[in-house]
């Protein structure tokens, strides 16, 4: 009876995320079109920063209760499936165009900040909170970076019709993502549940359902963009979360709490920063991604997949 009530929870938790998924993409690209601002840019900052919500939840917490060093786990774990389930799954519904400005900004930016983490991890097993700060003071530089270029960048003519007003705009915006944290919520207990009772350990399932529960706003999100033909929202929410996954969840974590990290936490470090360096590459020397792009990067997801429960 209690599995069933799962599986019933679990579907709901989907179709929640979905419809709410819908909302908040309208809303964003209706935002965008209002400010003539591209959406590509709305998508590293208002939807990026939206679809991070669960991950700030969980590591913000982990910091205040001092047992944060899930924060690190759960960003990596985060990071990994952006790049390769979401990224790549997006490719496989829609050629994915690549912004200029995301191949020669914001993605060497990230790759750039993933290798800090490393740097930081190694040379000390764990981020003090002086990196932390450190984190944040990037994430300012970042931001600022972003709106002085939206404001030199705005777009001459709407490409489409607005559909909506700025205030129903803004309502989609704040309820779509409020749908999306609700029914990922949902998805995460329920499935976390199921695989408890199928017998998986509770590393097991930290490692992939909990880091693939906290991606679902990303994936939902960027597919809904792929569907709705705003795939520049799309490729901007996973770059735009991933930075801050790590500039502001990390940030923030560590200089609430300092965080240790365990040394067998490096080698999914390592695949996160080359994860981070193969989308680059994709993105870097390609107008666009393809189908095959994509099912490269879910290739790659499964090998790791299949590292995780092997190691476990």
């Amino acid at each position: 009876m209690e599995i069933l009530l799962n599986v019933l929870l679990l579907i709901i938790g989907f179709v929640i995320l979905i419809k709410s998924a819908d909302f908040f993409v309208d809303g964003a690209s209706s935002i965008a079109g209002i400010f003539k601002v591209p959406a590509v840019v709305v998508g590293l900052t208002i939807v990026a920063f939206g679809t991070s919500a669960p991950e700030a939840a969980v590591s913000t917490t982990a910091a205040l209760s001092g047992s944060n060093a899930i924060a690190v786990s759960n960003i990596i774990g985060s990071n990994i499936f952006n790049l390769l389930l979401v990224l790549g799954s997006t490719a496989l519904l829609a050629i994915v165009p690549v912004p200029r400005s995301i191949a020669d900004r914001e993605f060497p930016f990230l790759l750039v900040i993933s290798i800090l983490m490393l740097i930081f991890i190694y040379t000390g097993f764990g981020i003090s909170r002086i990196e932390g700060i450190i984190f944040l003071f990037l994430l300012a530089a970042y931001v600022i970076n972003l709106i002085m270029h939206a404001l030199k960048n705005r777009l001459v003519e709407e490409k489409e019709e607005i559909k909506f007003s700025l205030p129903i705009s803004i309502v989609l915006v704040i309820g779509g993502i409020t749908g999306v944290i609700i029914g990922g919520d949902l998805v995460v207990n329920n499935a976390s549940d199921l695989a408890l009772a199928l017998g998986w350990s509770e590393k097991l399932v930290g490692l992939t359902i909990v880091s693939l529960g906290t991606s679902l706003p990303e994936l939902v999100t960027s597919l809904q963009a792929a569907r709705k033909n705003q795939v520049e929202i799309a490729i901007g929410n996973v770059v735009g979360s991933n930075v801050f996954n790590i500039l502001f969840i990390l940030g923030l974590s560590t200089t609430i709490s300092p965080i240790s990290v365990e040394p067998a936490l490096m080698i999914d470090l390592i695949f996160m920063v080359f994860a981070t360096l193969l989308t680059y590459g994709l993105c870097r020397f390609k107008e666009d991604l393809s189908k095959k792009d994509g099912l490269l990067l879910i290739l790659f997801l499964l090998v790791y997949m299949v590292y995780i429960f092997i190691r476990n």
